[in-house]
């Protein structure tokens, strides 16, 4: 499996961003999909995540409200959308695939994830 993040940059307060994860290799509708960030100095931390058939998601409660995950399951990426952005949501973010065959539920723990993408820097300006 490969993932392959895009979109980030460099954003003002307030601006919105859209992420992209795409993945190949495998099939995509058998996985579940996640967001992870990591900011300088701090430890990876949960972001979003969306279950194999884009029905079920959820997200940490400082972006709830603000980020939106989705996937389309016709063309093999999971989006990440970021509105209302704020200096402290500035990170590198990672998108992560979790086979959802193994009959542990999607979620938030970094070790369900199976397969990791490349990261893309969001910087949020005050």
């Amino acid at each position: 499996v490969q993932l392959q993040a895009s979109g980030g940059g460099l954003v003002q307060t307030g601006d919105s961003l859209r992420l992209s994860c795409l993945f190949s290799g495998r099939t995509f509708n058998m996985y579940n999909m996640g967001w992870f960030r990591q900011a300088p100095g701090k430890e990876r931390e949960f972001v979003a995540a969306i279950n194999w058939s884009g029905r079920n998601t959820e997200s940490e409660d400082s972006v709830r409200g603000r980020f939106t995950i989705s996937r389309d399951n016709a063309k093999n990426t999971a989006y990440l959308q970021m509105n209302t952005l704020k200096p402290e949501d500035t990170a590198v973010y990672y998108c992560a695939a979790d086979w959802a065959g193994d009959g542990v539920p999607y979620g938030s723990s970094l070790s369900n994830y199976d397969f990791w993408g490349q990261g893309t820097l969001v910087t949020v300006s005050s």
